[in-house]
């Protein structure tokens, strides 16, 4: 869709993408969406008329203010405000207080109330507090269009009927049988005319839908109600525009009144325009509204409005919807509707007063139909946003706008913090005896969840053994306390009480710090002796003397695998069911402390790992295991890479070094002696000032950990060297890079033959 007709650029804090916003010098952007923009603000201006006059009506404000509103509506708002699309006018949300206003202080005070609600709106927007509106749930604003459009479909029934609409949807739908049993006939025929053109407006050749479809309709039954239905009602009004202007007055006093009066007006004209201009977004794809200059815009049009003797301006979404659907291109539509709005009341009132109400009636019937979308009310399901639809539109339909909107809000607000602030926690009873009870708590854990807290504790036997299974996202210092409690409680009964965290907040950190949400983490596997349970006071398992043995350990590992992570690992390895394709070979130390996958973030199927004492590669028939893994990677599974790790405080560095010095190392065997052979090479050229030994120095790591790293530079050369992967290597299929795993800092560290480079630029000084 074309851009704005601005001549200046929108701000930066425009409710827009960046690069929407760009500036389009007026004059040329009239002209290129004219051919859009002058039919489409026909039919907005034929849809604003009668809207403008009812609501006047209705407000107990002279019929004509109601047009000098739509006219100001559509050529200061229109001019000034940041929402492309959006029509301004009198709108029905404001007749309540209008009609109160005029009661209480008289017409001309009314005028003076508008005017300073404009001056209030036209300093919210400077003080750019408009994106507030965009705090609103999605739902809610589809709800409100979706109530809009009910209670205009219930409204536009009866006039289609021949008769007149009530004040209240509610007495509209009661009414409705009423008005069927004494339907006017042309009327209904007429209205039921223009429904069936729109509705088969589509289907017609190209060349005849370049005209809008509401425009054509309107024209062609109002010139064929002419000589069918010449007693039909029409639009009718007495006076001329110039007439009704009325210069405002002050109160006479009671000024608190008129003062609260003033900020009523204000609030519900600025939360009225912002809705609608954030619910006209959603309809087009075009620039989106910038709110604080839409307020700037409401509010001046409600200055000059007030000024003039005209009712209060909001952004009305049945005529921005009308917009959207005649297909308007830009702002200029909303300007020349203003226009037409001003030129037909002074000049044509004849014409005017030709179209029956009734084909208005059918066409309104049609915009409140599209306002109510199936797709929104299947979105809401699916995401559990159905109550807050449901309610939503039925305050919009059976209270008012504005209490409908507020009331939908109020509801998605209880509905987050209910879906926030619930933990979800259950106990779970064992399936044999042997097994411990396992309680799973997860979510937002705090003083809100005490009371499910305190009766699901309480729901596990006196003496058997528990384990919490504790995620959390927050956990503040009640809910700490209150687990702490139970634990001492429930351990007093013989039983243990194991608590295993795996959430983003930690359980030790709600004892004395403020509770707050921590970053995620992605790899929540401490060490297995950080969590595995320990034989409660004193009391020991008859297979264990001082406590759990290795193989009990590693059960319980299992037990916990099950539990919290096979079913996230199953997804995974769907895929190689059947075989593996790792695409690197990863040589690492067997030390306990190197995990491959977790410093590689790689998951299963992804490595093929060789462990072994010191990270090392033998030369051609030394090793048959080395040859044998070297020969099944590159030549069976064709690895892309091969990757060989050492790391700090290496066992196996120390016993080179120990060797070196002439130390023993009887007592780890012979073979131990014998594999070792394998790494001496590396102290040689350590003492020998190899490239890598005076990077790592230079960079402070120690001697031992200079010969970690010499160690990988020379098995990448011995990797060229080896009949299996030097070829490979050679012709450019296979590539080898060393890594070094520095414990303390947890941070890998790229090792060539020429040298070292840190990965991680945090860490590029140790």
């Amino acid at each position: 869709m074309p851009h704005s007709s601005d001549s200046a650029t929108v701000p930066n804090d425009a409710h827009s993408p960046p690069g929407k916003n760009a500036t389009v010098p007026a004059k040329a952007s009239l002209l290129s969406n004219l051919g859009a923009d002058l039919p489409a603000s026909l039919v907005v201006f034929l849809v604003a008329l009668p809207l403008s006059l009812g609501i006047a009506a209705a407000s107990g404000a002279p019929v004509m203010a109601g047009l000098i509103a739509a006219a100001v509506g559509g050529i200061v708002a229109g001019s000034l405000g940041g929402s492309v699309l959006q029509v301004s006018g009198p709108a029905a949300g404001l007749t309540v207080v209008v009609a109160g206003l005029v009661d209480e202080f008289g017409w001309q005070v009314t005028c003076a109330i508008t005017a300073a609600a404009g001056l209030m709106q036209l300093l919210l927007g400077i003080s750019r507090v408009g994106r507030a509106a965009l705090a609103v749930s999605p739902v809610v604003v589809k709800a409100m269009l979706a109530g809009i459009g009910i209670t205009i479909i219930l409204q536009q029934l009866h006039v289609l009927f021949g008769g007149h609409a009530a004040g209240s949807a509610v007495e509209n739908l009661t009414g409705l049988p009423t008005a069927i049993i004494n339907v006017e006939l042309h009327s209904a025929l007429l209205g039921l005319a223009v429904v069936a053109v729109l509705l088969g407006w589509k289907y017609l050749p190209t060349a005849v839908r370049k005209i809008p479809g509401p425009l054509a309709a309107v024209v062609a039954v109002t010139a064929l109600s002419v000589p069918v239905a010449p007693d039909v009602e029409r639009i009718s009004f007495s006076g001329s525009l110039f007439e009704a202007v009325a210069l405002p007055s002050l109160p006479d006093g009671n000024w608190r009144a008129a003062a609260m009066a003033v900020i009523t007006m204000a609030l519900i004209a600025s939360i009225e325009s912002l809705l609608s201009a954030v619910a006209v977004d959603k309809m087009h794809s075009g620039a989106r509204t910038n709110l604080n200059r839409e307020l700037v815009g409401q509010g001046s049009a409600n200055i000059v409005s007030g000024m003039l003797g005209g009712l209060p301006v909001t952004g009305v979404i049945v005529r921005s919807a009308t917009n959207v659907e005649a297909g308007a291109a830009s702002r200029a539509s909303a300007i020349m509707h203003g226009v037409w709005v001003l030129v037909f009341s002074a000049l044509f009132a004849g014409l005017i007063q030709l179209i029956p109400m009734s084909v208005l009636a059918g066409l309104l019937l049609v915009i409140g139909a599209k306002l109510i979308k199936i797709a929104d009310i299947k979105t809401s399901l699916r995401t559990g946003d159905l109550l807050v639809y449901v309610v939503t539109l039925a305050c919009v339909v059976v209270l008012n706008l504005l209490e409908g909107v507020i009331i939908g809000l109020a509801l998605a607000a209880l509905c987050v913090l209910w879906r926030v602030l619930r933990a979800q926690i259950h106990a779970h009873a064992p399936s044999t005896d042997s097994l411990p009870w396992r309680v799973t708590i997860a979510g937002s854990c705090s003083f809100f969840a005490l009371p499910r807290l305190n009766r699901v504790l309480h729901s596990v036997p006196e003496g058997q053994d528990v384990v919490v299974d504790l995620n959390a996202d927050y956990l503040d210092h009640a809910f700490r306390e209150a687990l702490v409690a139970w634990q001492t409680q429930h351990r007093n009964t013989g039983a243990s009480v194991t608590l295993e965290e795996h959430g983003t907040t930690a359980f030790r950190d709600a004892a004395d710090n403020t509770p707050q949400r921590q970053d995620p983490r992605e790899f929540p596997l401490p060490p297995r002796t950080s969590w595995q349970p320990s034989p409660p006071n004193g009391a020991h398992h008859a297979e264990d003397d001082g406590g759990p043995p290795p193989l009990r350990s590693i059960l319980l590992g299992i037990d916990k695998y099950h539990r919290r992570y096979a079913d996230k690992v199953r997804p995974l390895v769907q895929d190689l069911t059947e075989g593996q394709n790792p695409d690197t070979l990863f040589v690492a130390c067997v030390d306990s402390r190197v995990n491959p996958n977790l410093i590689t973030s790689s998951g299963p199927g992804d490595l093929l790992t060789l462990r072994n004492i010191g990270n090392v590669v033998c030369s051609d028939g030394q090793d048959a295991s080395i040859d044998s893994a070297l020969s099944f990677a590159v030549k069976g599974l064709s690895v892309d890479s091969i990757v060989v790790c050492g790391h700090s405080n290496c066992g196996a560095m120390k016993a080179v070094i120990a060797d070196a010095e002439g130390a023993s190392n009887a007592a780890l065997g012979r073979g131990f002696d014998a594999w070792l052979e394998h790494a001496r090479p590396s102290h040689r050229e350590l003492l020998a000032g190899h490239p890598v030994a005076l990077a790592a120095e230079a960079e402070g790591y120690s001697r031992l950990d200079q010969l970690s790293m010499v160690n990988v530079a020379l098995q990448l050369r011995k990797l060229e060297e080896h009949p299996v992967t030097g070829p490979a290597l050679a012709s450019g299929h296979l590539q080898a890079i060393g890594l070094f795993y520095d414990i303390p800092t947890a941070r890998v560290v790229f090792v060539t033959p020429e040298g070292i480079e840190q990965l991680d630029p945090s860490m590029t000084v140790r």
